[in-house]
C-alpha cells in the first residue's frame, strides 16, 4: 500500500467499504450458502395447482367457471386451462394411473366433478338405497291431522282416523316431521306438533300456507273440528 492511499484512509472510508463489500453479490451467496433456510424464506410458497383445483371442484355442488378457478387459486386463466386439462388426463388413466370412478366434464360455460358413467348404475342404486322410504299412506293420514290440528294428542289423532296410531307416530319421530311440544292441561298427555322439517319438504314457509281442506269436505268444515 503506498504512501497516499494510507494518507487517505479515514474510519469513516473504512466503515463505507465494509458496507461495499457486505452488499457484494458474492458476498450474498456465501451467506445464503451458509444460511439456506434464510435463503428461502422470502419465497413464496407455491401452491399445488392441480390438487388446489381439485379441492376446490371436489365441494363444488355445481359447474364452476375457467375464469372464477383462476381467481380463486390467484393464477392465470392459461395455467389453470392447462392444469384442468391435466386432472382430466389423470382421471382418466392416461398419465399412467387407474381409471378414476368420477370424470372431469365441462358442462355449459363450468367445470365439474361427476361419476363416471360406467358407475352411474351402480351409484344410483346406492342412493335409491339410501334414502328413506316413503311414508306409508297411514303415516301420511296422521301426518295431515297432526298439521291441521297441532298441538294435538295421539288419543285426539286417534279419534279423527278411528285406529290406533302409535306406531304411526314414533315413525314421525323418527324422521324429524313431528316433535312433543308439552302436554295437555287436561289429560297430561303429551302434545304433538310438526317439525320447520316438514315445511322445508313441503316448500312453505309456514303452516298458514297450508291449503285449506274445507272445500274438500262435504259439510264445508274448516279442519278437523269435532
Amino acid at each position: 500500500m503506498t504512501a497516499d492511499a494510507t494518507a487517505a484512509s479515514t474510519p469513516e472510508a473504512d466503515r463505507e467499504a465494509v458496507r461495499t463489500a457486505a452488499h457484494h453479490p458474492v458476498a450474498e451467496l456465501e451467506r445464503d450458502a451458509a444460511n439456506p433456510e434464510s435463503a428461502t424464506q422470502s419465497e413464496p410458497e407455491q401452491v399445488d395447482l392441480e390438487r388446489a383445483l381439485e379441492a376446490i371442484l371436489f365441494i363444488s355442488d355445481e359447474p364452476i367457471p375457467l375464469v372464477q378457478l383462476a381467481a380463486a387459486v390467484s393464477a392465470p386463466v392459461r395455467q389453470v386451462r392447462d392444469a384442468v386439462q391435466r386432472l382430466i388426463d389423470d382421471y382418466d388413466g392416461k398419465l399412467g394411473g387407474p381409471v378414476r370412478g368420477f370424470e372431469l366434464r365441462e358442462v355449459g360455460s363450468g367445470w365439474r366433478l361427476y361419476v363416471r358413467e360406467s358407475f352411474d348404475e351402480i351409484v344410483g342404486d346406492f342412493v335409491s338405497v339410501r334414502q328413506p322410504s316413503r311414508l306409508s299412506q297411514a303415516a301420511l293420514e296422521t301426518l295431515t291431522v297432526i298439521a291441521y290440528r297441532q298441538p294435538v294428542t295421539r288419543s285426539q289423532v286417534a279419534q279423527v282416523r278411528a285406529v290406533n296410531v302409535d306406531s304411526v307416530v314414533r315413525t314421525l319421530l323418527s324422521r324429524g316431521l313431528i316433535e312433543e311440544s308439552g302436554h295437555d292441561a287436561v289429560t297430561n298427555a303429551t302434545l304433538y306438533v310438526t317439525t320447520d322439517l316438514l315445511l322445508q319438504y313441503l316448500g312453505i314457509n309456514s303452516l298458514e300456507e297450508l291449503p285449506k281442506i274445507s272445500p274438500l269436505l262435504a259439510d264445508g268444515r274448516d279442519g278437523f273440528d269435532e
